[in-house]
């Protein structure tokens, strides 16, 4: 009730009070006496809540008039657009739960469960209709050390967006968290909403940390349902999600799907629409989004599922198909490359990949992945098992990508023979059916024959780099092996500088002799082939590189600064030496 409102109460109260002793003033009578009592404390009770309220209201008032205006923490990303009307104390707790978690933990904390958040498909899909007796679904959650808020809020969404006939369970799989809050206080609320839900929340817990690819079997082998959805646990389902992805199934048992993502912003955690694309990676072994087929788009539905040639680390899938083909590969650690190599196994082993885009799911982008901070190392190492394993004559594109040695390259990739076991079990097909039939655009690289830090015998600890971005200039600069001093050289005789792309569509950029001056330059090799410019270099191992268009040599020269600069000039004999060598030249 409102201090208005309440005071009107207690004026009357009170004027009731004088009639009535008034009246009575005189009277012996015990029960009047207690009348006149108990009217006595209801006026006193209202008076001190009038007080009460006027001092928490004083509180309040206070407080927002004081609030502070100053970013506590002006280089948090967290801040950036949001949380101007938070205290310096909120901030500091905001920013604590950012840093612990990567998203915005603090507002989830005060956001519904139940959240309403926009519908984002196609029209088309909402006039879709699916077959009644659909297949049961098992959601499968991954988490390491997730905010309970936000579990809770994808166990909700799920629930919620689910028809029950159809929803057989929802398994919680903790990759051994070490939160408090994941321990005591989540099994005490999946007791409590399993008394409404008889057994539909189920969790598995590790006892040691075990991976994204383990946590994820952990899952499947838990499962009951015909389908598999698996899952993180930082997601909120739409409206339908679940129908397309089980009629699809329902019609083809060997499919391999993915709902699309939406991107829910890690600071403000609104929902922004992302339109359906295609599931791909680079020779590193990332995953990225790619168009579809050409023929999807000539379809003019976006609607329909588009064929996809890989999958990222959300999936569903017939249980018992995905357990058929082998899950996914428990010999891969921590993150990285397991989404990619289940990709390649699908297709390669009788299955198919496809995206639907009438599937959605809202998803949390971190801006930092506080678990794993240094993720180079686990990726490097899944990326050559996945290569050992599955590319066949191609896996040595895995090392030229990571710039690493052909052999000997220090990183033990765990016992493999398994895995080849089941590749021959299932009769799967060589990776070079993948790259004509299903990735065309993957380039092959096949023209390659050294890469790596490109060192002139004058100055061996300088490397070539591919100076400033933006900018044209090929620079000296002490070697460091990052990617701006990647240096490619391939059989036409293209010197490629900062780095390889991965797909026919993209362009590298090559070394070119401009004719004129003497700064050699970097230019896009694809206009550069049109425009007929001087991008052909006649190299083999420890001796010139020369330009067979204008016979001047890439060397070293001491400038006026003293400092040592890249020229082209008449040839005077430098050497030059490429890190890796893939055949002799």
């Amino acid at each position: 009730m409102r201090i208005a409102a309440r005071v009107r109460v207690l004026v009357i109260g009170v004027i009731v009070y004088i009639l009535v002793y008034m009246s009575f003033i005189k009277s012996e009578d015990p029960e009047v006496l207690r009348r006149l009592k108990r009217i006595e404390d209801q006026v006193n009770k209202i008076a001190i809540e009038i007080k009460n309220q006027k001092v928490r209201e004083a509180v309040v008032e206070h407080k927002i008039t004081n609030k502070t205006e100053v970013k506590k923490y002006p280089k948090s990303l967290l801040f950036k657009s949001w949380g101007t009307e938070l205290t310096e104390e909120e901030q500091m707790e905001a920013e604590r739960q950012f840093q612990q978690f990567g998203y915005n933990v603090f507002l989830s904390n005060r956001l519904p469960l139940n959240r309403t958040i926009p519908d984002t498909r196609d029209i088309r899909c909402a006039t879709k209709s699916y077959p009644k007796d659909l297949p049961t679904i098992s959601v499968i959650l991954i988490y390491f050390n997730e905010a309970l808020s936000v579990i809770k809020r994808a166990i909700h969404s799920i629930t919620d967006k689910t028809p029950a006939h159809l929803l057989k369970e929802i398994i919680l799989v903790d990759d051994y968290s070490s939160f408090e809050d994941l321990q005591l206080a989540l099994d005490e609320y999946i007791d409590l909403f399993n008394k409404d839900n008889p057994g539909l929340i189920k969790k598995v817990r590790h006892k040691r940390h075990m991976g994204l690819a383990k946590a994820r079997v952990s899952g499947w082998e838990e499962a009951t349902g015909q389908v598999v959805a698996i899952l993180d646990a930082h997601i909120e389902v739409h409206k339908e999600w679940a129908e397309p992805l089980l009629a699809r199934i329902k019609a083809d048992r060997t499919v391999v799907l993915s709902p699309v993502f939406d991107k829910v912003l890690f600071d403000t955690l609104e929902v922004k629409k992302y339109n359906a694309r295609a599931h791909a990676f680079d020779w590193n072994l990332w995953c990225m989004y790619e168009s579809f087929r050409p023929e999807w788009y000539k379809n003019k539905d976006p609607s329909e599922p588009g064929k996809s040639p890989s999958v990222m680390g959300i999936l569903v899938a017939e249980r018992q198909f995905l357990g058929e083909i082998g899950v996914l590969d428990e010999g891969m650690t921590i993150y990285g490359g397991e989404n990619v190599e289940l990709g390649i196994r699908v297709w390669l082993c009788g299955g198919s990949i496809e995206v639907v885009p009438c599937s959605k799911i809202a998803h949390i982008e971190r801006a930092h992945k506080p678990y794993s901070p240094d993720l180079r190392k686990p990726m490097i190492r899944n990326a050559l098992r996945v290569a050992e394993i599955w590319l066949d004559e191609y896996k040595s594109n895995v090392n030229i990508a990571w710039n690493l040695p052909l052999k000997n390259h220090g990183l033990d990739i765990g016992d493999v023979s398994e895995r080849k076991q089941l590749r021959n079990k299932l009769k799967c097909k060589p990776f070079k059916w993948y790259l004509e039939n299903v990735y065309p655009l993957l380039d092959t690289w096949k023209d390659i024959i050294g890469y790596g830090a490109l060192n002139n015998d004058l100055k061996e600890k300088f490397c070539v780099d591919q100076g400033p971005v933006p900018g044209s200039v090929p620079i000296l600069y002490g070697c460091h092996y990052y990617k701006p001093q990647h240096c490619y050289y391939n059989r036409n005789g293209e010197i490629y500088i900062g780095g390889i792309k991965s797909h026919t569509y993209n362009s590298n950029r090559c070394l070119m002799d401009p004719g004129s001056g003497k700064t050699p330059a970097l230019h896009d090799c694809k206009n550069a082939k049109v425009k007929g410019l001087s991008i052909y270099w006649d190299f083999s191992q420890g001796n010139a590189i020369k330009n067979r268009n204008t016979n001047r040599c890439l060397e070293i020269s001491q400038g006026e600064d003293s400092y040592y600069h890249l020229i082209l000039q008449t040839c005077t004999g430098q050497k030059w030496t490429i890190q890796h060598v893939i055949k002799d030249f």
